[in-house]
Parts: C-alpha cells; structure tokens; sequence
C-alpha cells in the first residue's frame, strides 16, 4: 500500500469513466508540454538509420568485389577513378509500442512534487512518440493506436487517449511482434512476483522492452510523522497509522526491495528498467529511454534517471 497522506485529505477513489474524462481533458495541455521537453532534448538526435533494404538513399561507398554488378552506380563512378555502389537506407520492419499507465494509483501527487504521477507519464509517453516521428519510427499504443509512421504520431496519439473509453490496469502485449519494441510507463506498485509474471513471457519471445518506472519522492523517503492515514487508491483499503514515522524503515526496505526485485530480474531477461522521480525534469527520462532505445547505453544511463 502506497503513502496517500495525512488523515485531513482522504483521497477519493474516481470510477474509471471520470478518471478516463479527467485524463481526457489535461491531454491537450500534456501534449503541449511533451513537444516542448521533446524540442529541448531532440537537437543532434536521429533514426537508427543504416544500411540495408529499403527504397531511400543512404550513401556512395566503394564497390567490394564480388558483389553483383547491377549495385554499381556508374555515373557517380565515372567522376573518378573508384567504381562505387548505391547504398539504400534499412528500413525497421518492426515497430515502437508505448503504454502509460492509467489507474487509480497514478493520479497520487505529494507536496514535494509538482505533478502527479499520470501526468508525468503522460507527457514522457507523448514526448518519446514526438521524438520517435520525427526520426521516422513506427510507433503504436496497445489497445489505444494501430502502428502508424507520421510526424503527427504524436497528436494522434494524444487523440486516440482522449477518446479511450475503458481503462486498464495493464495493457494487451500480445500483438507485439518478435523484435520489436516495447517502452512500459507505471509505478509499478504491484508485488515484484505480479509485475515479473507479466512480463517475462513477452521478453522469451524476443520483444526489446525499456521499463520507467514513475516514482513520486514521496513513495520513496516517507516523510510521514504522527497520525496517518493511508488509503489504496487501487481498492480503497484503509490503514491507520499512529505513529506513521515508527513504519519508516520497514517500509522504505520493503520498498526499495520490491524495485530491485523488478530491476534485476528484467536486466537478465535483456529488458531496461528506469526509474524517474517527479520532482525532476521529464527530459531525464525522455533522454534515458530514447538512448537505450538507439541501443548506445553507458554505465552511467543504467539504472535511475535522476
């Protein structure tokens, strides 16, 4: 059970038809932050372009013998004495799919952050789609958008979740294709064992997934003292804590534990996992996920985005 607050401001739990209209509404103004954390980080930034099939120009290089005559490019060869071939850009066959998380637990905001948790995801979720079209990816949200290539990707994303009728505590993986893959954008409160068996059978298939974690700081370093009041956003279960401060170390241990748990057991099945703190900058996580996505990961990007 995560930390709600103290016993002056219960939280109500919404049915998901408000949930999904309140989350409708904020979208238009999260879109606008997300392309403005995306044109912050995107300078410098490209496709994971390279060589191989495709119908685009990608670049002249000298031809190799052996290979078969009909690549030569002979009039870029006439310009000098080397015998060249056309190259043609490799086109990914496989696409992005994106998931921000939805459920009740999401909408928690403490006093040491200035957003909830869904928002953040929201955003992070319409940056990463902002910066993915404009490098020519093909990018889909299970059970919110069909795989599509546009620069618009990510105002029709932002459509298609302000028209969503029901929600999910967890998205369909099944249409995900081997090879392709998969950024998963949550709190990740369930017990390790939950989130493990969910995602373990996608990542034997072969699907690439880059776990986020959203974490408001106040989940992490419980600054609760005196009498408590906690409430599980998710069934409304309530728990009444009389010196809150005594439940501390207990429960960062088990916290922290439950997060390492998920971490480590993604990382030997291949799959990224980050953690982001709402009280930082979206773009840490933007610039985190998009790296271990081009595949050029540093011992530094591993782990926490600050």
């Amino acid at each position: 059970m995560a930390p709600v607050g103290q016993t002056t401001q219960p939280v109500a739990v919404s049915d998901a038809l408000v949930r999904a209209r309140q989350r409708a509404a904020l979208v238009p103004d999260l879109l606008v932050e997300a392309q403005r954390v995306a044109n912050t980080v995107i300078t410098g930034w490209h496709g994971r372009r390279k060589r191989g099939v495709g119908e685009n120009f990608w670049q002249f290089r000298p031809y190799v013998e052996g290979e078969t005559l009909a690549r030569i490019d002979w009039r870029r060869s006439a310009r000098d004495d080397s015998v060249y071939v056309r190259d043609r850009e490799w086109e990914a066959a496989h696409t992005i799919w994106l998931w921000a998380d939805a459920s009740p637990s999401m909408l928690y905001q403490s006093s040491l952050a200035q957003v909830s948790k869904q928002s953040r995801a929201v955003v992070i979720l319409l940056a990463l789609a902002e910066v993915l079209a404009r490098s020519g990816e093909r990018i889909a949200s299970p059970g919110v958008m069909d795989p599509i290539a546009a620069r618009n990707a990510s105002e029709r994303l932002a459509t298609a979740l302000m028209l969503q009728k029901e929600e999910s505590d967890w998205p369909r993986l099944d249409r995900i294709g081997r090879h392709s893959d998969v950024v998963l954008i949550s709190d990740f409160l369930d017990p390790a064992e939950t989130v493990l068996e969910r995602l373990a059978p996608i990542a034997r298939r072969g699907v690439r997934g880059h776990v986020l974690e959203i974490c408001d700081p106040a989940e992490e370093v419980f600054p609760y003292n005196g009498r408590t009041e906690f409430i599980d956003p998710e069934t409304g279960e309530k728990l009444t804590a009389g010196k809150a401060e005594t439940l501390h170390d207990d429960y960062q241990r088990a916290f922290l534990s439950r997060r390492s748990n998920i971490a480590e057991n993604l990382r030997r099945l291949g799959w990224n996992f980050i953690t982001h703190h709402t009280d930082q900058p979206a773009s840490s996580a933007l610039v985190a996920l998009h790296t271990h996505l081009s595949g050029v990961v540093g011992d530094g990007l591993r782990g926490t985005a600050a």
